[in-house]
């Protein structure tokens, strides 16, 4: 393991309690902290992301939606800790002005900015595969 990738690991900033008890907030956020004691690994990450999977198949809401609620909490963890379907929402997001509609959100901002602090790659958003369609022709 390499020095950044530990300064990476150390770098997760667990969410704070909603400040207005709204009950579905309030059970994701519940469910998260008490999962994520239980996860069997040293890897904060892996934590975060099997956490936010399990609240997401418990309270059958997508993973997606799971963090980004933890995120506009405070959640900041490096993007190995959120799910395929966040990332794309979030890069997409960020792609926009706060302005503009399906722009992004303060806590987005500042999930963006957390990224660029921990040195993650400033560009994953738009480095994406692309299939390539195959058509065999007839000679």
């Amino acid at each position: 393991m390499m020095q950044s990738d530990t300064i990476k690991a150390l770098e997760i900033n667990l969410p704070l309690p909603p400040e207005v008890s709204d009950g579905g907030v309030l059970d994701i956020y519940t469910r998260f902290m008490s999962h994520l004691r239980c996860v069997p690994t040293s890897r904060m990450e892996i934590k975060v992301l099997a956490a936010i999977q399990f609240v997401a198949d418990f309270l059958d809401y997508s993973d997606a939606h799971v963090a980004k609620v933890l995120v506009e909490l405070g959640l900041r963890a490096p993007r190995m800790a959120f799910s395929a379907e966040f990332l794309r929402f979030a890069d997409q997001s960020l792609m926009r002005e706060a302005w503009e509609i399906g722009g992004p959100s303060v806590a987005l901002t500042d999930l963006q900015d957390f990224w660029g602090r921990i040195g993650e790659d400033r560009f994953a958003g738009v480095r994406q595969d692309y299939p390539l369609l195959v058509e065999e022709a007839l000679v």
